[in-house]
């Protein structure tokens, strides 16, 4: 559906599509009663939730563990004024499952940075909304 603003609303099949082709997203959280930014690599699992691999013992997973967390990735073009905004929102949870991290290990995200205790997190894709940009006009 497009608005009278130019953006097109994108539905989910679209989203995680859009999600799928980006390497790097953001997730969204409370640190010490304060909204938190924290720029993470990611890929999707079958299920489309969104996995993220770091230490077990760092701020990110201590802060959300249980919690219900939003994940965001976009892509934009300045030069053609278009792209896109995928919000991923649902609980975040470290995989526990000895056979669950033993799949992702083969199939889920790398991390960037070397972990020797290195978990996976899981935000479930409990609501899932996007918009895009196409070209529009630079005003006058």
């Amino acid at each position: 559906m497009f608005h009278s603003d130019g953006f097109h609303t994108l539905d989910r099949p679209e989203c995680l599509r859009l999600l799928a082709k980006v390497p790097v997203g953001r997730v969204v959280y409370t640190r010490q009663a304060l909204p938190a930014v924290l720029p993470v690599n990611f890929s999707l699992d079958t299920d489309s939730s969104v996995l993220l691999r770091t230490s077990a013992s760092s701020v990110l997973v201590r802060a959300i563990d249980g919690v219900v967390v939003a994940f965001e990735a976009d892509d934009f073009d300045a030069a053609s004024r278009s792209g896109w905004s995928v919000v991923v929102t649902g609980r975040a949870t470290v995989v526990t499952d000895p056979a669950e991290h033993d799949r992702l290990s083969r199939s889920g995200p790398r991390s960037w940075v070397v972990a020797r205790d290195g978990v996976f997190v899981r935000i479930e894709s409990d609501m899932v909304t996007g918009r895009e940009i196409s070209g529009t006009p630079e005003p006058v």
